[in-house]
């Protein structure tokens, strides 16, 4: 089991940057591939960025590529998402998981757990 708390968040405005954490326990996060994903309001979660373990590929939605990246800590056992540019269209609730199958990256189904999500908030 592996509980996920992240932190960050919060009211900026557009061109501006955030640097989201997430904090794991339970298990390291050096046995998980670990991904990022946002909920926009009347929106499902999208895919935002994912960090393999092993050789640590990263992989990202292309309207973001460029702007964030994400990384890992394992010492800390915490996963980072550090968004730069931000632009209105980023406003989400951004959520931390884990993935321990190893594939499926970008597929919601393929994470086994996730934290409780933090709100991003871009002004215009």
């Amino acid at each position: 089991q592996v509980q996920l708390v992240e932190s960050g968040g919060g009211l900026v405005q557009a061109g501006g940057s955030l640097r989201l954490s997430c904090a794991a326990s339970g298990r390291t996060i050096s046995d998980y591939a670990m991904g990022w994903f946002r909920q926009a309001p009347g929106k499902g979660r999208e895919f935002v960025a994912a960090n393999r373990w092993g050789d640590g590929r990263t992989y990202y939605v292309d309207s973001v590529k460029g702007r964030f990246t994400i990384s890992r800590d394992n010492a800390k056992n915490t996963v980072y998402l550090q968004m730069n540019n931000l632009k209105p269209e980023d406003t989400a609730v951004y959520y931390c998981a884990a993935n321990s199958w190893g594939s499926g990256y970008e597929r919601y189904s393929a994470y086994d757990y996730w934290g409780q999500g933090t709100q991003v908030t871009v002004s215009s």
